[in-house]
């Protein structure tokens, strides 16, 4: 279970991806059966599901559309075809990103901190983030 974003992290990313271009944020989601709070107790109960689209969401959005990032594709996991055993993802998502420049602003403001990353936390049981870029195939 790792559903932190470390310094480590996106020092390394930063390293590895161009500064000019577009990333697109591969998500893959799977989400606790009940959202775990630790310092919100104000809060309803619900579940991870609940929590990471009616709360995390929403606190994403309101930081992030502003920047020029874009959800461009949200589905459910119906089948792995490939992967480890055992392996299990809810949904996935791609999200675009002017440049990693904006996705670091966002994800290490005191504003995502406090308003959105909780809301994650409590939502997801596991998480992966993989910063791609667009591939030009050729014609």
């Amino acid at each position: 279970m790792f559903v932190e974003i470390g310094e480590a992290s996106l020092a390394s990313a930063r390293a590895k991806l161009p500064e000019d271009q577009p990333i697109f944020m591969l998500n893959l989601l799977r989400y606790r059966d009940e959202a775990l709070y630790r310092a919100i107790s104000k809060l309803g109960a619900c579940s991870g599901r609940d929590a990471y689209y009616t709360r995390y969401v929403p606190a994403f959005r309101k930081l992030a559309l502003d920047q020029g990032v874009v959800p461009n594709w949200l589905g459910s996991v119906g089948a792995l075809l490939v992967g480890t055993e055992g392996e299990a993802w809810h949904d996935a998502a791609i999200v675009r990103y002017p440049d990693f420049a904006t996705f670091q602003r966002i994800v290490l403001s005191a504003d995502y901190r406090r308003d959105a990353e909780p809301h994650r936390l409590a939502a997801l049981a596991d998480w992966r983030l993989i910063a791609t870029t667009e591939v030009q195939l050729p014609a």
